[in-house]
């Protein structure tokens, strides 16, 4: 352990990505600034970033919708955190006094607050050590993403060997992890996406791939025992036609576009549907947590997972990779280098 000399690290500066006002444009309300390199506090580390990534949470902070999120401590009429990253993988510059686990020098990966940055904060129950067969980029896209697909797949939906999974959004950021988790799980995996992404979905695992645009999942021919709904826009009737009887049905987030709700609607339905039928649905808030992070190290570094990342940006290209992640047009994963 090598302890921060208290307020050392703030006497550098650092060019980060800021906004002062919530927006629903990236190119409008992300800048450029100027701001002090953070101070730690005894219980935090400073990361050297090396990378970071960008997922739909990302566009969600920084336009503050729907709008019950704002009420929920992200700030009311502007953002509390001014920097909306969140993924990220660097060295350790220094750790606070409590501090034991890492020391400065570490390779790391996982999550903090404002990761569009040189260097960041974050707490050591939010880290883990990189997996070591991972570029810096190759891992910053892997903390929030991979930890919603481990938790949604293994916790909430409890895939087991010989199952049949349909994932649906199966070519974006959770969605490629999910793929490759129910398959290393030995379930027979679907993967649902759109005509461009269909060779994405299958170089990553899917036994099945169903192409939205042509095919309905929900055709009456074929029952899932589990059905993850990350795509998020699907009618709760419609995925219900396509589970089995007691079949699992996780829904991760929602997108409809709505200001007040953006989805949040058709998961409150399904929990006051799910005491009244035998399917079991349920949706959840991923957990942040290093436990889960070095399960991902394990998978990654045995070969079972690996990121599928469509492309990288400069850290002032930010807004231009949030906008590309906001219109569906990735295929995995899009990461900011720093």
């Amino acid at each position: 352990m090598t302890a921060a000399t208290p307020g050392a690290a703030a006497a550098a500066t650092m060019t980060v990505i800021v906004q002062d006002e919530y927006g629903t444009a990236p190119e409008a309300v992300l800048r450029l600034a100027e701001i002090a390199r953070p101070a730690i506090a005894d219980d935090e580390i400073l990361v050297r970033v090396r990378a970071a990534s960008v997922d739909r949470g990302t566009w969600h902070l920084m336009a503050g919708l729907p709008y019950p999120m704002r009420l929920a401590g992200f700030g009311l009429r502007r953002p509390n955190a001014p920097n909306p990253g969140r993924s990220l993988a660097g060295t350790v510059e220094s750790a606070g006094q409590e501090v034991t686990e890492f020391k400065p020098g570490d390779e790391v990966y996982g999550t903090c607050d404002g990761s569009f940055a040189p260097y960041a904060r974050a707490r050591a129950s939010r880290l883990a050590p990189k997996p070591a067969n991972l570029s810096f980029e190759q891992a910053a896209a892997v903390p929030v993403s991979a930890l919603t697909a481990l938790q949604a797949v293994r916790d909430q939906a409890q895939v087991q060997a010989g199952q049949k999974v349909l994932i649906i959004g199966a070519s974006g950021g959770v969605g490629t992890f999910a793929v490759q988790i129910a398959n290393a799980l030995g379930a027979e995996v679907t993967g649902v996406c759109s005509t461009a992404k269909t060779d994405l979905v299958r170089a990553i695992g899917a036994d099945h791939v169903i192409d939205y645009t042509r095919e309905d999942y929900a055709d009456g021919q074929h029952r899932y025992d589990v059905i993850l709904d990350i795509g998020g826009t699907s009618r709760l009737s419609h995925l219900r036609r396509a589970l089995t009887p007691r079949g699992r049905l996780v829904m991760v987030g929602g997108e409809t576009g709505g200001r007040w709700l953006g989805g949040m609607d058709r998961l409150l339905r399904a929990l006051l549907l799910f005491p009244l039928v035998s399917q079991k649905l349920s949706t959840f808030i991923a957990s942040e947590n290093s436990a889960d992070l070095k399960i991902l190290r394990d998978l990654i570094e045995s070969g079972k997972i690996a990121p599928a990342i469509d492309r990288t940006y400069p850290l002032s290209q930010t807004p231009a990779a949030i906008r590309h992640v906001q219109e569906g047009r990735a295929r995995g994963k899009v990461v900011i280098t720093i």
